[in-house]
C-alpha cells in the first residue's frame, strides 16, 4: 500500500504539497503502561498521531519501533511486544519527527510474591522499594560494617581506612555510627579532591599550546575550580560564573572555559552535555533520530554563544573573553540567522546589545531549566552506584530514559531545594539503605543490574587505585607541578599522566563525554598489575614486611595487618590456615611480600563492593 502511494505520487509529477495540509503535532503510545506475566506473554501498541486541523489517525503501521532490552520484552516491526525475562523493557514509538515510549514491565508467570515490610533510612529508600515491588523484587540485606568502612571511605575520599579508622568505627555500638562517619568523611579535603578531578574531566581542563591553553591557564583554571568546590559553592552559581565569565584567562580564571574550546557549535554542545546531559550533536546536521531536538532547537541554542570575541592580552599567554554584542548563527538548510532559545524552552527576550550569556546561564542553572539539577543529581548517583540512574548520565533522551523516574525527579527536586548545595545530596545518597545494600544477591534480585536492589562490584578508578597502592605500601608519588607524596587525584592538568594511570583508563580530557573514564577490567591492567613496577618495587620501597618482622611481629600478626590494609578485615580462620602454612620460615621476609603481592593484586583490592 505504501510504496504504491509513493509510486503514485512520482507519476503526478511530485507535486508540493499545498500550504494548509494539515501537520502532525504529537503522538501518543498505548497502552501507557504494560506488565506482562511470563515469557512469550505478548501486547499490541498503537500509536495515534494528533494533527494541526484537529483530527487524529493511527499511525501504527507507519511506526518505527524499537526496545532498549531486547532481553526482557522485544517489540516486532508492527508494535507486538513480546516478554522475556523478569525485569523491564523502554518500548519506542518514532512517527515523523515525534518519539515516544513507554515503560514495559515483565514479572515470573504465577510469581508467589508478597510485598516485604522493609525499613527505610530516607526519601530515597521509599523510592527504590517502590520500584522494585512493581518488578516482584527483594533487595539484599545491608553489607557488613567492615565493607561500609571501605566503601565509603574509597567513594567519598578515595582513601582506605586506617587502622585507627576502622577500630574506632567497629568499637562504636551507637545506631547513628554510619551517618555519623559521612559526615566526618565530608568534611575532609579529600572529597573537594575528588570532585574537583571529576568537575575538571567535564571543564577538559588541561594544557594545550595549539588552543593557547598555557600551564599557568590551566593551574589557575584547576585552581579556580579547587576554590569553589571546597568554600561549598552552590553549584547553579559556579555554573553562572563559568558561563558569564569575561576578562582575562590570568585574571578570571573561569574564562578559560572559553579558551579550552573556541568552536562556538562545540561551546553549545559541550554545554548542553555536561550541564544537562543531552548529547544534541546529531542535531547539527539533521533531527535526532531519537530524541526530540531538530535543527532548529540546535542552532537557535547555539545562538546564545554567537557572539563571544577573544584578543590577546598584554601577556601573550594570556587570552581576553569578551562580548561583541553582536553576531548570529545561520540555519544550514535556509540560510537566515536563527533566534536565542532556551534547549525545550522559550525564546527569551533579548535587549539589543545585551551578553546573550547571561540569559542563558540565568535560566540554565535555575528551577526553570528541568534538566539542570536532574542531570547533576544523576551524576552525583552515578559516581556511588557505579551507574545513573539515566545511563550513560550525558545521554540523557526519550529513548534513553531513567530507570527510576520517580526517584531521580525526586533527587532533582530535594537538589533544588537544598539550592544547589552539593554536600547536601551526597550525604542523602551515603545515608540512604539503598547504598549500604550488600553485593550478595538473592533469588529475586540476582540478574537485576538496573534498579539498586543489591550493591554491584566497581573497580577503582585509575587515580584512586594508584593512590591506595601508595597508601597500603607507604610510598609516594611524584607528579609535575606537586610536591613528593602528593596523591594522584591532585593532578591539575589532563596532559599529566604516567603509564599506570593511562592502562588503568584515567580520562585524557580530550572530550566531555563520561566515556573518557574507563572502568572496564583489561588483560593489560591484570599484567601490569602482576608484572610491573607498581606492585612489585613498592612492596621492596616501602619495607613495610621488613619493618613489621624487625617490630617483632608474628606471622599471624603481619597477616592480620596486611588484611587489615588491603580489604578492611581480619582473614578468616580458613584464610589464616592456609596462609601460615605456606610462609617458609627460611624465606619469611619473602614469602609475607609475596602474600602482600597477592592481597594488592586480588579482585576484593582491586574492586568496591
Amino acid at each position: 500500500k505504501h510504496w504504491s502511494t509513493l509510486v503514485s505520487w512520482l507519476r503526478k509529477g511530485a507535486l508540493k504539497d499545498s500550504e494548509n495540509i494539515a501537520k502532525p503535532e504529537k503522538i501518543e503510545l498505548f497502552p501507557t503502561s504494560a506488565l506482562l506475566e511470563g515469557a512469550g506473554a505478548t501486547q499490541q501498541m498503537s500509536v495515534l498521531a494528533h494533527y494541526s486541523d484537529g483530527t487524529t489517525r493511527d499511525v501504527t503501521k507507519l511506526t518505527v519501533f524499537q526496545s532498549n532490552n531486547d532481553l526482557s520484552a522485544s517489540v516486532d516491526d508492527h508494535g507486538l511486544v513480546t516478554a522475556g525475562k523478569r525485569g523491564e523493557a523502554f518500548i519506542m514509538a518514532r512517527f515523523n519527527v515525534f518519539t515516544v515510549g513507554v515503560q514495559v514491565v515483565v514479572i515470573p508467570e504465577q510469581l508467589e510474591y508478597e510485598r516485604p515490610k522493609l525499613p527505610t533510612n530516607n526519601y530515597i529508600d521509599s523510592l527504590v522499594h517502590d520500584k522494585l515491588h512493581k518488578l516482584r523484587i527483594t533487595p539484599s540485606g545491608l553489607c557488613s560494617d567492615e565493607v561500609f568502612i571501605r566503601r565509603v571511605f574509597l567513594d567519598i575520599i578515595g582513601l582506605l581506612p586506617n587502622q585507627d579508622d576502622l577500630n574506632d568505627f567497629l568499637e562504636d555500638q551507637t545506631p547513628d555510627k554510619r551517618s555519623k562517619l559521612i559526615d566526618k568523611l565530608l568534611e575532609r579535603k579529600e572529597f573537594t579532591e575528588i570532585w574537583v578531578m571529576k568537575f575538571a574531566e567535564l571543564l577538559q581542563i588541561q594544557t594545550d599550546d595549539n588552543q593557547g591553553m598555557s600551564y599557568k591557564s590551566t593551574l589557575l583554571y584547576f585552581n579556580w575550580l579547587k576554590d569553589r568546590i571546597a568554600n561549598n559553592v552552590p553549584m547553579d552559581r559556579i555554573v553562572k560564573e563559568l558561563l558569564t565569565s569575561k576578562g582575562g584567562t590570568f585574571v578570571n580564571p573561569a574564562t578559560n572555559y572559553y579558551q579550552v574550546v573556541k568552536d562556538n557549535l562545540k561551546i553549545t554542545e559541550n554545554v548542553a552535555q555536561v550541564f544537562m546531559g543531552m548529547r544534541i550533536q546529531c542535531a547539527q546536521c539533521h533531527n535526532h533520530p531519537f530524541d526530540q531536538w531538530t535543527q532548529d532547537d540546535y542552532y537557535s541554542f547555539a545562538s546564545f554563544f554567537s557572539q563571544i570575541g577573544r584578543k590577546r592580552g598584554a601577556d601573550p599567554r594570556e587570552s581576553i573573553i569578551y562580548s561583541k554584542k553582536s553576531g548570529e548563527i545561520d540555519h544550514p538548510v535556509h540560510k537566515k540567522p536563527m533566534p536565542a532559545k532556551f534547549l525545550g524552552g522559550d525564546a527569551p527576550n533579548i535587549p539589543k546589545g545585551h551578553d546573550r550569556r547571561e540569559i542563558l546561564a540565568n535560566w540554565l542553572a535555575s528551577p526553570d531549566n528541568p534538566f539542570f539539577a536532574r542531570n547533576l543529581a544523576n551524576v552525583v548517583w552515578a559516581h556511588f552506584f557505579g551507574q545513573g540512574i539515566i545511563e550513560p548520565v550525558d545521554d540523557v533522551r526519550i529513548s534513553n530514559p531513567p530507570s527510576n523516574p520517580e526517584l531521580l525527579d525526586d533527587l532533582a527536586r530535594r537538589f533544588t531545594q537544598y539550592e544547589y548545595d552539593f554536600k547536601k545530596l551526597v550525604r542523602d545518597v551515603c545515608n540512604s539503605r539503598t547504598y549500604q545494600l550488600s553485593t550478595q544477591s538473592n533469588l529475586s534480585n540476582e540478574d537485576d543490574l538496573r534498579n539498586f536492589s543489591r550493591a554491584h562490584l566497581r573497580r577503582l578508578r585509575a587515580e584512586v587505585m594508584l593512590d591506595v597502592i601508595s597508601q597500603v605500601t607507604q610510598t609516594r608519588n611524584k607528579f609535575k607541578g606537586l610536591p613528593l607524596g602528593a596523591k594522584a587525584i591532585q593532578i591539575a592538568d589532563g596532559k599529566i599522566s604516567n603509564y599506570f594511570l593511562t592502562t588503568f583508563g584515567r580520562a585524557t580530557r580530550e572530550t566531555v563525554c563520561s566515556c573518557e573514564v574507563e572502568m572496564e577490567p583489561s588483560l593489560s591492567q591484570a599484567l601490569h598489575l602482576m608484572n610491573g613496577d607498581t606492585t612489585n618495587n613498592r612492596i621492596k620501597q616501602g619495607k613495610l614486611v621488613t619493618e613489621m618482622i624487625k617490630d617483632g611481629m608474628d606471622d599471624s600478626q603481619i597477616l592480620d595487618d596486611l588484611y587489615t590494609r588491603c580489604y578492611s578485615r581480619k582473614p578468616n580462620q580458613e584464610e589464616k590456615k592456609v596462609l601460615l602454612s605456606s610462609i617458609d620460615q627460611d624465606a619469611k621476609q619473602q614469602s609475607l611480600e609475596d602474600i602482600f603481592w597477592a592481597l594488592l593484586n586480588s579482585k576484593e583490592f582491586i574492586f568496591n563492593h
